[in-house]
């Protein structure tokens, strides 16, 4: 008697209240793809942060409460004349103190707060107002500035567990191979809240969990717990990440795709002819999905370390239906070993200087012109590295980490595109999302993907992009959560 295969998830209900959520500003050019979302209906307390740990890469989530947003909402451009004004926000390189080489985490928390965890344990202070109370040490009917203070304090921290609408998703990340730094921060940001609520750290350590998904989850499981000394759940690192792609879609400004005339300009800056034909979105820009709402059936390409192919289908189940090594951590590792970068931001940087041209050989160093017959442009790349063996004078010639860097990068996001492609005609699918941190907002990755996607499909399919692309795992352990607690609730 055959034995049933397992059941598939159903999709559920989304219980935080996305209506006028809005994407903040960037604090500086490296929390481009990790700014806050500010939800100013919101409204129960949160008691849980949500950790994804990567291979290469450990995520960090957590809700913190907030009447007012801590800064504008981030307003891209969606429109304009020329390719540099408006990709800039999304492929502005960071420093080199980027956060794969940051500052110690209790020195980022502490030198840009961003409010404190409130968990519902909270709110069972007593009528009286147990340690939110104002100390009764005045002697005369003069407040002190002391106790002037204090009462602030303590209206502050009591309104911070009333339920006051409003509050921010923060975002974090660290690598991996540094778990110690993450556990450091979570930790700092578990002590720092219990200060800022004036509780225990013992009554604040019983009144949060963390809530841990990716494969680092079983890995630095224990780890986890002892050094936290909180309550620690394990979830399926794919049930997190299709929950995370259902809500974070729900978000106004958070889905976008490059047009036709900008996937060019990046991918073919020398050329001025579309070799498809555009649908006829804005010229130059970066366009926004208006009116969120989760887009099933579609395929999730999430790019991590390696690469995983999900179908997802329209009642929220799915099945992870192909993938490839080659993905985030093999660009990550070649160029470790033949350029000089040292951090995944680096080698981005220096892609953007460099000339695949010099590396790469093209369709016209093979025939000399463009190859019509079969489509191809003199432009197209034949053989990734194909120049690199040739001797000139009889001596090997030698290429600058630019140029390397160029290359490999569109090796590896030509070969992710095309797969996707294929999965996504296989499946009869035309929306294609693409995740992870690989993508980083990098414009050269997001056109070449772009591109890959809108030639082999003759222009019938779309590549969708997400603003904060590396933490659907985080997003998907965080929202799971949401949902158990609310039904916790409702059980006592």
């Amino acid at each position: 008697m055959p034995t049933a295969g397992p059941s598939l998830p159903t999709a559920r209900t989304i219980q935080v209240d996305t209506r006028g959520a809005m994407i903040l500003d960037e604090e500086s050019p490296e929390t481009r793809d990790s700014r806050g979302i500010y939800f100013p209906n919101y409204i129960e307390p949160v008691s849980h942060i949500a950790v994804d740990i990567g291979g290469s890469l450990a995520k960090v989530i957590y809700f913190t409460r907030s009447t007012n947003p801590p800064s504008s909402p981030s307003q891209i451009a969606t429109r304009g004349s020329s390719p540099s004004d408006v990709f800039t926000p999304l492929s502005s390189s960071p420093p080199k103190d980027s956060p794969l080489s940051s500052p110690p985490p209790s020195a980022r928390l502490n030198g840009h707060p961003k409010g404190a965890l409130t968990p519902a344990v909270l709110e069972h202070c007593n009528s009286h107002g147990g340690y939110l109370d104002v100390p009764n040490h005045r002697h005369d009917s003069t407040t002190s500035r002391t106790d002037v203070d204090y009462l602030h304090d303590s209206l502050l921290r009591r309104a911070s567990v009333q339920h006051f609408p409003g509050g921010s998703l923060n975002f974090e990340r660290f690598e991996t191979e540094h778990i110690d730094e993450c556990v450091a921060f979570i930790r700092t940001l578990i002590e720092r809240s219990a200060a800022i609520n004036g509780v225990a750290l013992e009554e604040m350590r019983r009144g949060v969990k963390v809530i841990a998904t990716g494969g680092g989850a079983h890995r630095f499981y224990a780890q986890l717990g002892a050094e936290l000394q909180v309550e620690v759940h394990r979830e399926d690192e794919m049930a997190c990440l299709i929950e995370g792609l259902k809500f974070i879609t729900l978000i106004p400004d958070e889905v976008y795709y490059f047009s036709d005339e900008l996937i060019h300009s990046v991918s073919h800056p020398n050329q001025h002819q579309l070799e498809r034909p555009s649908p006829d979105p804005p010229k130059y820009a970066v366009s926004f999905v208006q009116h969120p709402v989760p887009q099933l059936p579609c395929l999730l390409v999430n790019i991590g370390s390696g690469v995983s192919i999900v179908k997802v289908d329209e009642d929220g189940s799915y099945e992870r239906v192909s993938g490839t090594s080659l993905g985030g951590g093999t660009l990550w590792g070649l160029l470790s070993l033949l350029t000089p970068a040292t951090t995944f931001d680096e080698m981005l940087a220096l892609s953007e200087e460099g000339d695949n041209e010099t590396v790469d050989m093209l369709v016209g160093d093979i025939y000399g012109s463009d190859y019509s017959k079969l489509g191809l442009k003199s432009t197209m790349i034949a053989s990734t590295f194909g120049k690199v063996f040739k001797k000139q004078g009889g001596k090997r010639g030698t290429f600058s980490p630019e140029d390397i860097s160029k290359s490999l990068l569109y090796a590896i996001s030509n070969n992710i595109g095309q797969i996707a492609y294929m999965n996504a005609e296989k499946y009869n699918l035309d929306r294609i999302y693409f995740g992870g941190y690989f993508i980083r907002g990098h414009a050269a990755t997001i056109s070449t993907l772009s591109y890959a996607i809108r030639f082999w499909s003759k222009g019938t399919k779309r590549a969708l992009f997400l603003r904060h692309e590396g933490f659907l795992g985080a997003v998907g352990a965080w929202i799971k959560n949401i949902g158990e607690e609310e039904e916790e609730e409702g059980e006592r």
